[in-house]
Formats: C-alpha cells, structure tokens, sequence
C-alpha cells in the first residue's frame, strides 16, 4: 500500500486564512455584537431626547398627536440609517420673548404669535437600547453625545434636530 505524503502549498494555507478571516468577520460583525451584547447584559435602555426648532409645518398639533399615534420613527444619525425606536412621548415647547427694560430688568413671556406661524417646536422623547462607550453612550451603532445632529422620519414628516438629553438606564 502506497504512503501518502501530505504537503501544505501556498493554496492550502491562502485557503487556511480565508477561513480565519471569514470567522474573524462573523464574531466581529456589527449585527452580531449587537446579539451578543444583548445576551450578556451589556445593552442598557436610553432614552433619547430630540429637540426639533422652527420646523416650518401647516398643522403642529397634527404632526405631534401623529407622531404620537405611530409610536416609533426611523433614525439617521450622521448621514446612516439606524432603523426605528420607539416615540414614548413628544413634548410641545413653547417659545420665550425677552425684552430687556431701560433699568436693566429682563423679563420673559411666552410667544403669542407662536400659534399663528405654524412652526414646531417639541421635544421628542425616544426609547430604545444602547450600551456606555468611550465617548458617550452608544446607540443604533453610532456614539451619541448632545448636540449631536439627529434625524426623524416617519410616515409622513422627515425632521431635523439635536440631541438636547441622553439617559442610560431605567429611569
């Protein structure tokens, strides 16, 4: 019986390390981080809060008492979709004047025109998991911080605001 004598070629270990490479891109991947973050407890919920100013819209009520409706819009952090969370409560912000008197004295009082205008201007309050990072808490894959650039989209609204809150954990 002939004795078979194995070689390793240049083919053998470039196949080799493409099964190392591919393996190393499944445990590394973002979905899969994601998974294995949630099994071991490292995502925690946050709550996000987006402030969204002087948004030119016909019918502000409408668009709240929708949003409200929904119960979740699509995110856009930095130019990347994050898929959808979920909308716990959108806030109506009301507006300030300032008038400053010759003694000095300021004094504030609510817009009036606020009303007439048609511009929004709310505070929406999103729920969804996200983990601490190095540089602030990590949601939908990206490191948020406030002020961050944020984008909301629903059915029939796509709105642009900042990061005005961050909350990680129960609260």
């Amino acid at each position: 019986m002939p004795v078979l004598s194995r070689r390793f070629s240049l083919v053998d270990a470039g196949a080799a390390a493409a099964v190392v490479l591919a393996i190393g891109g499944v445990v590394w991947s973002p979905k899969l981080s994601g998974a294995v973050a949630r099994a071991t407890g490292g995502l925690q919920p946050v709550t996000v809060f987006v402030d969204v100013r002087n948004v030119p819209v016909a019918d502000p009520a409408a668009l709240i008492a929708g949003a409200k409706e929904q119960g979740k819009v699509a995110i856009v952090i930095r130019n990347q979709p994050h898929g959808s969370v979920a909308v716990d409560d959108v806030i109506p912000l009301q507006r300030q004047l300032a008038a400053v008197f010759a003694d000095g004295k300021v004094v504030t009082a609510p817009d009036p025109n606020q009303k007439q205008l048609g511009n929004l201007d709310a505070r929406f309050v999103l729920k969804g998991e996200g983990r601490k990072g190095a540089g602030g808490v990590v949601f939908g894959n990206q490191t948020l911080k406030i002020g961050a650039p944020i984008e909301l989209e629903g059915r029939e609204f796509r709105i642009n605001g900042s990061v005005s809150g961050l909350q990680l954990g129960h609260s």
